[in-house]
């Protein structure tokens, strides 16, 4: 049987007082509309078929090539919703699974285990619900006495002892495609002016069905995001989730009520992770590394055995056996390889130091080539723009730059050479030179040892 999959996400989420319709908000770095489409991806035989309304331009540019979209341009209820997909998937699956944009926690596994009722049942719809003491504005789910799923009834629209009930609808549901195309246009307009999808169930019980129900266990699913009081609860329940998967798989957190990882990092086996650190996007880490605290690191790549402290690196790359901090700096295009040190407050942009480079502190490495084993002393620039475009500064291995050494490229600096501290280099330096002064100029040949 092929399953489909219907997204809502038309509402304008009017209390969370923005300009960005509801489903923009983030959590953990991703939309909310993000997270809706994950969790039903692999269950679905089809692209999500999303439904959009307000702001539906800037939510089919976050994921347009993730899902297909119907447009509600008027938005009367959860079931007019669903009937504006009904020409993207009519006759293209059996079973249509609905979710809504705004629940960011529920899990694919309890998706999984709602349509495998479905299919194991014969009622041609089946629903969840969760048990708990906070209502959240759910509808409540109406039993008769012999405990049968009988009605939804909407919190706006439900008596004080219809109130009281503490069972909720977690508003996930798995239904025949040919009954549910039948039946949305059975639904009644509410005194609001809305139709409503929970009507449905009240539909299949008139038409004698069996309405089968799945109880979430894990009452935090079933949590809406309505404000952004809401966003952040969901967010710190996202974010324990993720800690405690990486604690269980043997990456040492610290503190991790004060550590923030995106999903779609990976961090290696042993690696500690100190507190007030955040690890962001495609960001990578090997075994047994020591990040932080106080790191910032955006998609950035990490080898076995490093320690970066109290920095902040973007899409940059760090290889093996390398020690950094604190207070340093990779900006985007930054390598190092293995064994580099880096000292406190140095920064690399667009740059690439080969394998053992000491940087010292309070240096600048801009659009650089830095061969092995090189000496950079505190207080070097490299001097890399001139006012219309960057140059590149290329230093041979084995080089050693003296401390305050300023590096004005475009500029090559060959293999065994060194530069007296305090020196302005202007001039290509041969291999094997010291040059010192202001400018640098060459003094003499430089022996090598034996």
């Amino acid at each position: 049987m092929k399953t489909a999959s219907i997204i809502l996400a038309a509402g304008q989420g009017t209390r969370m007082r923005s300009k960005l319709p509801k489903v923009m908000h983030t959590i953990l770095g991703k939309p909310l509309i993000w997270h809706a489409i994950k969790v039903v991806k692999k269950l679905s035989d089809l692209p999500p078929v999303v439904v959009v309304g307000h702001g539906a331009d800037l939510v089919r540019q976050a994921v347009a090539d993730q899902a297909q979209f119907a447009l509600q341009a008027e938005q009367l209820g959860t079931g007019h919703a669903v009937m504006m997909a009904e020409s993207a998937l009519s006759g293209k699956a059996d079973l249509i699974l609905i979710t809504f944009a705004d629940m960011p926690l529920l899990r694919a596994e309890t998706l999984e285990a709602l349509i495998r009722l479905h299919q194991y049942g014969t009622a041609p719809l089946t629903m969840t619900s969760v048990v708990g003491d906070v209502p959240r504005g759910f509808g409540r789910i109406l039993r008769d006495a012999d405990g049968k799923v009988k009605a939804i009834i909407e919190e706006a629209l439900a008596t004080p002892g219809q109130l009281a009930i503490r069972e909720y609808n977690v508003s996930a549901y798995c239904i025949d495609a040919a009954w549910l195309w039948a039946s949305l246009p059975k639904i009644q307009v509410s005194p609001k002016g809305e139709y409503y999808l929970t009507d449905l169930v009240e539909i299949a019980v008139k038409e004698g069905h069996k309405v089968e129900s799945l109880v979430v266990e894990d009452a935090s699913e079933a949590m809406g995001v309505n404000n952004r009081l809401h966003l952040a609860e969901a967010e710190a329940i996202l974010r324990q989730r993720i800690n405690t998967a990486w604690m269980l798989a043997g990456v040492s957190l610290v503190d991790p009520l004060t550590t923030y990882i995106e999903q779609s990092v990976r961090i290696g086996q042993d690696t500690t992770i100190w507190p007030n650190t955040i690890l962001q996007g495609e960001t990578v880490i090997g075994e047994d590394c020591v990040i932080g605290p106080n790191t910032v690191m955006r998609d950035t790549k990490v080898g076995d055995r490093s320690s970066v402290v109290a920095s902040d690196t973007d899409q940059a790359i760090i290889g093996n056996d390398v020690s950094m901090g604190p207070y340093c700096r990779l900006r985007k295009g930054a390598v190092l390889e293995d064994h580099v040190h880096m000292g406190n407050f140095g920064e690399v942009k667009d740059s690439h130091l080969g394998q053992g480079v000491k940087m010292g502190h309070f240096s600048y490495i801009g659009n650089a080539i830095i061969g092995a084993n090189v000496n950079i002393g505190a207080g070097t620039i490299t001097c890399n723009y001139d006012g219309e475009k960057k140059n590149v500064t290329e230093i041979g291995e084995n080089t050693f730059i003296g401390s305050d050494t300023m590096l004005v490229a475009p500029l090559k600096i060959g293999k065994n050479a060194i530069t007296g501290a305090g020196s302005v280099v202007t001039k290509d330096v041969p291999d094997d030179t010291l040059v010192l002064g202001v400018p640098a100029r060459p003094k003499f040949k430089v022996e090598k040892s034996e």
